[in-house]
C-alpha cells in the first residue's frame, strides 16, 4: 500500500475539493499513511474555515494527519499567530516535502 503527501495550495474552490479528497482518503484508510501540508494561498484559506470543513480540518488535526504550513508564508502574509491558534506546526515546507518524498512518499498535489 502506497504512503500520500497532499501538498494543498490552493486557497480557491480547489482546497475544498483537497480537503475533502484528504479527509476521505484518511477515513476510508486508502493508503498506508496520510499527511497533508499547506502552502501558500491555502494558509490564509485555514484562517477563515467555517463548518464542515473546519471540522473535517480538525479532525485530520487531532489524528495528526496535517503535518504542518509554511513558517515562512505564515510570516510573509502575517497570519503566523492565527495558524498557531488552530493548532497548525509552522515548519519550512521545503524542508518537510523532501522529508516525506525521501520516505516513500506519493505527492498529491492541488
Amino acid at each position: 500500500m502506497a504512503k500520500a503527501l497532499f501538498l494543498i495550495m490552493s486557497g480557491d474552490e480547489k482546497f475544498d475539493l483537497a480537503m475533502r479528497m484528504a479527509y476521505n482518503s484518511f477515513k476510508n484508510k486508502r493508503f498506508e499513511d496520510i499527511k497533508v501540508i499547506y502552502f501558500g494561498p491555502s494558509q490564509k484559506r485555514l484562517t477563515t474555515l467555517e463548518g464542515e470543513m473546519k471540522n473535517m480540518f480538525q479532525e485530520m488535526l487531532q489524528n495528526k494527519v496535517v503535518d504542518s504550513a509554511c513558517v515562512g508564508v505564515a510570516q510573509s502574509m502575517n497570519i503566523k499567530s492565527s495558524l498557531e491558534r488552530l493548532g497548525v506546526s509552522l515548519l519550512p515546507s521545503g524542508e518537510r516535502v523532501s522529508h516525506y518524498v525521501n520516505n516513500g512518499y506519493e505527492v498529491i498535489t492541488f
